[in-house]
Parts: structure tokens; sequence; C-alpha cells
């Protein structure tokens, strides 16, 4: 696909749904929060200040500020960086494990479909989110850790729907030109197949940042994820919940609001990158 028509696919999503648009702004601010968010926000996101714990959200404190007197919009702000890193790292990595070994699976059948397919089952039959706390609680709570167990937890959604998607095509008949021409299997997966299923699976990988997200803050809010004082979302609404009863409303709200934002752009942003990529859609 040229510039020239990515570009006119690009305003065709936005006119026909406005709300793409909408999240294609909340995303381009997520990203500039992730890349120079921690070098312009107004106060250290680690710095306390026994003078300012409490403080209601103010032109000094936008946000306000939480137990430790620390500044929630510079917190907020630096979180953006960790969380979708997480996410980021995380789908990426699930997304193209999990294509290749479902594209194996469907290409090959036979012992090696059976063999990846009860792996993928094994890991579906846990409720995932308990699956990735026992992974977290094993390996121990880290960066690195929630990752390795977003990626586990995420691999069948990739790689059962590559499996199923390659299976239909192995015998289609430009499948068969290309076997006929002397191409090798490799270069069959990855230049005949793989290509025509990957519109729809990157409307999944869109749809699965904002669980990812969900996920990582999910795991810290419990005390499995990233540890205090590091600035996380999830850590952030956990440290205000406890204070939802005695008003102090700020400390969890702006958070959240964060989360919600982060979710509800990558959900949106499925929709439309669908419409851009897929040519049923675009005629």
């Amino acid at each position: 696909m040229t510039l020239a028509a990515f570009a006119k696919d690009t305003r065709h999503a936005f006119t026909e749904n406005p709300l793409t648009l909408v999240a294609f702004v909340i995303f381009t601010f997520l990203v500039i929060c992730a890349l120079i968010g921690p070098s312009v926000v107004p106060y250290d996101p680690l710095m306390t200040d026994s003078n300012a714990r409490m403080m209601p959200p103010s032109a000094e404190h936008w946000f306000g500020t939480d137990q430790l007197g620390r500044d929630i919009f510079s917190r907020v702000i630096v979180a953006a960086r960790l969380d979708l890193g997480m996410a980021v790292t995380a789908v990426a990595i699930s997304f193209c494990l999990g294509t290749a070994l479902g594209a194996i699976a469907g290409y090959r059948g036979g012992f090696v479909d059976q063999l990846i397919g009860r792996v993928f089952d094994t890991i579906m039959a846990f409720p995932l989110f308990v699956l990735a706390m026992g992974i977290v609680a094993a390996l121990g709570n880290s960066v690195v850790n929630i990752i390795i167990a977003t990626v586990i937890i995420n691999l069948p959604f990739y790689g059962r729907y590559a499996r199923a998607e390659v299976n239909v095509r192995r015998d289609a008949p430009y499948v068969e030109a290309a076997r006929m021409g002397g191409n090798g299997s490799v270069r069959i997966l990855t230049r005949h197949i793989v290509p025509n299923i990957l519109p729809p699976m990157m409307v999944q990988a869109s749809l699965n940042m904002g669980w990812a997200i969900l996920n990582a803050a999910g795991l810290s809010f419990i005390g499995l994820g990233v540890r205090p004082p590091e600035a996380e979302w999830g850590i952030m609404v956990s440290e205000g919940a406890s204070y939802i009863f005695s008003g102090e409303w700020w400390t969890f709200f702006f958070p959240g609001m964060a989360l919600v934002l982060a979710v509800f752009c990558f959900n949106l942003l499925g929709d439309g990158l669908r419409d851009m990529i897929d040519p049923r859609r675009r005629t």
C-alpha cells in the first residue's frame, strides 16, 4: 500500500467514524506523555512533601497530592511511559510469537498442530488473570515478569486465530501456485499466507492493548505488579482507594480516568484500524 493510499484510507476512517479521530487524538496524547512526559512534568513524581499531604486539586497541584505529598498530575503523566511500554512490549511479543506458532500449526497439521493446540488449550483452561497472578507470584513482581505473564496469557488469542486461518488457506489455489513455482514452506507462509490474515489480527492486537494495560494495572492494584514508589496507574488507584470514604476523591479518580481513557482509546482504534486495512471496508 502506498503512502497516498494509506492517507486516503485514514481520511475515510476518520470521516466515516468520528470516534476514530477522537481515539487517535487520545492515542497521540498518550504517546507524547510517554515520550516526553517525564521531562516536562512540574514535579518529581517520587518527591515527597509532608507539608503538602492530601491537598485537593489547585493551581499549584492540578490533580492534587497524595498521602505522601507527591504531585498526582506528575505521577499520572510519568506513569504513561511505564504502562504503555509494558502493554506495547507484551502485545508485540505475543502477536509475533502467537502468529508464528499458529501459522506453523495450521500449515503443518498432524502432531505439530496437536502439540501446539494443546499448549494453547492448557493456557485457556485457566482464568487468564488468575494465571497471570500465579506467574508473577512465582517469578517475582517486576516489570519483566509482568510482561512475561501478559505474553503467555495473550498467546492463544493470536495462535488459535492464525491456526484456523492458515488451515483454511494452505490448500488455496494461490498457495498451490506458489508451491508449484518452487517456493518453500517458509516463503509460502511469510509471503503468501500470513500477510492475508494480518488485518483482523492487527485489530485484535489493538483491542488487546487496552486489556494488557488493565492486566498490568490490576496486578499492581493487588500488590503483584510494579512495586511502590514507582509511578504506575494501578498502584495509584490502589493507594487512593483507601481514601474513598474520607473524601479525598482525587487520589484515585485521576489515575483511574487515565486507565479509562487508555482502554477507551485502544478499543476505538481497533474499529478505525479495521476500516483502514480491511479492503472490504474501503469499497
